[in-house]
Formats: C-alpha cells, structure tokens, sequence
C-alpha cells in the first residue's frame, strides 16, 4: 500500500465517542456531520477495533480501492488525537488530485466532525 496523505488533530470529544462517529456516522441521533459532495460516496466500515482503530472504504468511486485507515489515541486534554491516513494499493493519483483528497478528509475530520461536537 502506498500513503498518500496522513495527517494527525485533536479533537475535543474522548476516544470512545470519536470513535463511535467514525464506526456509525449515520447511527440514530448522531449529529449530521459526513457531509459528502457530488463525486463522494458513503464509505463502508472495514474493519473497526474500539476505542482505537478503524478502517473505511474510499469516499471516491474514481479510486475504489483506496482505504482510510484512522488511528485514535487520548490526549491529555481528554480529548482524541485522531489521525487519518489514506492508503491505496495502485498509483497515487496526480498532484492535484492527492491535494483534493487530503483536503476533503481534513474538511470532514477537522471541521465538520470536529463541529459535531460542538467546538
């Protein structure tokens, strides 16, 4: 697999929460938080490991194969350090591309799901 963005935040929720957002984003009475654009699609949970791991299908049916691989450790403020690293077994896509793909997961990760919590 070759890396083609990671990049690591904090987030204010705890681990068991962050982690329950990414396993269930669309789960009864969550708040509205995935917010997908016209050439995204809803990612599928490959494999998910509480409190700390989980794995989600790509977002773009342009590159099906690629996965999302996310990391979820505590941090001191009892928030989550949450890192996202998008891995895919074929070329890495051109510059713009890659830039495209990094940018919309630090928008769903480190705004939208960030705000979901309410900071």
């Amino acid at each position: 697999m070759i890396e083609i963005g990671s990049r690591a935040r904090t987030l204010p929720a705890p681990p068991h929460v962050v982690w329950e957002s990414l396993a269930e984003p669309r789960r009864p009475g969550a708040r509205p938080w995935l917010r997908l654009l016209a050439d995204e699609v809803e990612p599928r949970v490959l494999t998910a490991e509480k409190p700390g791991q989980a794995v989600w299908s790509s977002l773009w049916p342009s590159r099906p194969e690629d996965q999302i691989h996310f990391a979820l450790t505590a941090s001191r403020d009892g928030g989550t350090l949450l890192r996202f690293t998008l891995l895919t077994p074929g070329e890495a896509p051109d510059q713009s591309k890659t830039g495209h793909l990094r940018r919309r997961l630090n928008q769903l990760l480190f705004a939208d799901l960030r705000y979901s919590y309410g900071q």
